[in-house]
């Protein structure tokens, strides 16, 4: 098997790299396309870092996010052994954050997607938009200045759009917040409870919903059947729940935050939106390349024996996709350190992996992207005038991600 170059293995909980996400996946990329580094519970992988290589990752079948999907090889579940060792999670809580469509592969996956599918459709995203509309002009209406906008517009308006949309009622809503907040903390003291909570929370809702049915995805996914009769457990009602509201808006909020900060600090480019607003669906994938905060995904596994980077990836080894470092590849992009809201992609697709690519491609990709445009373009055209109030900006030392922890403005 070739060895990286590196005697070194770089860490995903170095805090070196944790500060700069950018510079540090960025020189790993130019040292090798995949190379040995070390995962949150201190386990080992293969960091795979440049675009074509990250695609094949995400797209290939021969990589599969369920560990119990490698055939002929013992590969622990990392993710349920950290969740208890860290985070000290038990295992009856465990399988609600373990087993979710994200951590499906093959046949059970495509079942899974294909049922929250049909409730997740494009003509309901669509129908949403002037809910969007709506909720968006409720906040700025209650914006004043200085405004901290992570807390007053970038969670509220994700968690009460999704919120709408699975049917969490509105006097439940305040408590997914606290929930989510509960869940990056990492907290060991505070996540075992927030789990606990959810899920009995979402029980409860789904006995609501199945006495009150009603016009909301949770009622679709409680009705959703196969034509053989397949359809959603209990369990899987609640993980899927669990999955798309938190989902929904923790990674929507902290890519409005972001987009809000690469605007103002590229004022050329705001001015390029402001001058033609025909370009905001073009500026939200540019931000999702530039600036979305997912920058690593959850580990993967090849089922065989895999050449990759000029690496022999063996089976049951663990494997992740460096996103971060894939959306600046300069094999792909022009220019690509230069934020660009006219940037388009070249030949097919978006151009980026901001939303991930292949079989696990984000569900809410079209809702975010919808949430992106609307929010961003209705701050800036009521507050022409907005300014950061911080030439530094706080942003939380969590490995993996990108994302602020305030964002305090003048509105005017």
């Amino acid at each position: 098997m070739t060895t990286t170059p590196s005697s070194v293995e770089p860490d995903l909980m170095d805090p070196a790299l944790i500060a700069d996400p950018y510079g540090g996946y960025g020189r790993m990329r130019e040292q090798a396309p995949v190379l040995r580094g070390r995962t949150m519970d201190g386990g080992s992988a293969w960091y795979v870092t440049r675009q074509a290589d990250v695609r094949v990752v995400l797209g290939d079948p021969r990589f599969v996010n369920n560990p119990a999907s490698v055939p002929g090889v013992e590969v622990s579940n990392v993710r349920e052994k950290m969740l208890e060792d860290m985070l000290g999670l038990p295992p009856e809580l465990s399988r609600y954050v373990t087993t979710s469509i994200l951590d499906t592969d093959g046949a059970d996956h495509t079942r899974l997607r294909k049922l929250v599918s049909r409730a997740f459709t494009v003509r309901r995203v669509n129908d949403l938009r002037p809910r969007v509309e709506a909720i968006t002009a409720t906040l700025l209406d209650g914006l004043e200045s200085p405004a901290e906008l992570i807390e007053q517009f970038a969670y509220p308006l994700p968690i009460t759009v999704i919120c709408e949309l699975v049917g969490v009622p509105e006097a439940d809503r305040p408590a997914w917040r606290e929930w989510g907040v509960g869940l990056v903390s990492m907290d060991p003291k505070i996540f075992p409870g927030v789990i606990r909570e959810m899920v009995a929370h979402v029980q409860d809702l789904i006995a609501r919903r199945r006495a009150e049915p009603a016009d909301d995805l949770l009622t679709a996914l409680i009705q959703a059947q196969e034509a053989d009769g397949d359809q959603l457990s209990d369990d899987e009602l609640v993980t899927m729940v669990l999955t798309l509201v938190i989902a929904g808006h923790e990674t929507t909020a902290h890519l409005l935050g972001n987009g809000i900060v690469a605007l103002l600090t590229h004022p050329d480019q705001l001015d390029l939106l402001r001058r033609d607003p025909s370009l905001w669906p073009v500026a939200v994938h540019e931000l999702m390349r530039f600036c979305g905060p997912v920058h690593i995904t959850r580990v993967r596994y090849a089922t065989e024996d895999v050449d990759l980077g000029g690496v022999r990836i063996g089976a049951g080894e663990a494997v992740q996709a460096v996103l971060v470092s894939a959306n600046f590849d300069p094999r792909e992009y022009t220019d690509p350190e230069r934020f660009d809201v006219t940037r388009r992609p070249i030949g097919r697709g978006e151009g980026h992996v901001g939303f991930g690519h292949g079989f696990h491609y984000c569900l809410g990709a079209a809702l975010a992207r919808q949430e992106g445009e609307v929010a961003l373009r209705a701050l800036f055209e009521r507050f022409p005038d907005l300014a950061l109030v911080n030439e530094e900006q706080e942003w939380a030392q969590l490995p993996g991600s990108r994302r602020l922890t305030r964002l305090p403005v003048r509105l005017a």
